[in-house]
């Protein structure tokens, strides 16, 4: 599917490779809908790409109906879907002290990524669904962001590694089932991205962290995660499938 002219939507759009995304959905020419929790974030990267800035609680479907709905009047129908929205954190399950972790830590890292992320997708596909079909009778791409941490995730990621699990598990499933309605389903699993969140730590922390992959022996860059985002789009004969991003980075232990 080519994007120029079509209307696309970016979950995390505020920072780091979700606004990454949203620069290079904008470069090809889409019209995009930056949707972030963090409102002055979303209009500052909408401003700078002449987007639409949507405040968005993804784990709210009241809030997702919302601006999917304001999305549409300003840009027409969504038939790009990009969910990059998600938290990080990580806590052994039996701290310092002994006792178990918080179960609330668990849940929220899980309802954000995981089920923030289907709830998106559910409510953005039945809106797709309905659009008339273009070339090859497809209506529709969305893509997902998962981690390797799906896959190799560290000690005290358990809550991170399952939420990103379940995204990773559900792509097939969500590409066979919405097949039938001519909408592409993948995800992209990121390895270490100088993202905001790196960004803080010291460079001597970055160097180590870019050391432990393979090649490019550096952090990745946002724009790369967004180029192979925007690709996705343009190859139609992506489908069901879970992308590691990473330089071949295989996580260790801690």
């Amino acid at each position: 599917m080519k994007i120029e002219g079509h209307s696309a939507i970016v979950t995390g759009g505020g920072s780091g490779l979700g606004a990454a995304t949203a620069r290079e959905l904008r470069r090809r020419g889409a019209r995009v809908a930056v949707l972030d929790v963090n409102a002055s974030a979303a209009a500052s990267v909408a401003e700078e790409i002449g987007g639409l800035a949507v405040a968005c609680d993804i784990t709210c479907s009241d809030s997702v109906e919302t601006a999917l709905a304001t999305a549409r009047e300003q840009h027409g129908p969504a038939r790009l879907v990009f969910n990059v929205a998600g938290i990080g954190g990580a806590k052994r399950v039996i701290g310092k002290d002994g006792r178990p972790a918080p179960l609330e830590d668990f849940r929220r890292v899980v309802e954000i990524n995981l089920v923030g992320t289907y709830n998106v997708i559910r409510l953005a596909a039945a809106q797709i669904a309905a659009l008339d079909p273009l070339e090859d009778d497809e209506r529709g791409v969305i893509v997902n962001t998962a981690s390797v941490a799906a896959f190799d995730g560290q000690v005290g990621q358990e809550a991170y590694a399952a939420s990103k699990g379940g995204i990773v598990s559900m792509t097939l499933p969500l590409a066979r089932d919405l097949a039938q309605h001519g909408v592409r389903v993948t995800t992209i699993a990121p390895g270490l991205f100088l993202t905001p969140l790196l960004h803080k730590l010291a460079q001597t922390v970055q160097a180590s962290l870019a050391a432990s992959i393979p090649f490019p022996r550096r952090l990745g860059r946002p724009e790369e995660f967004a180029h192979l985002a925007a690709s996705i789009v343009e190859n139609g004969s992506l489908n069901g499938e879970v992308i590691r991003l990473d330089g071949a980075l295989r996580m260790a232990p801690r």
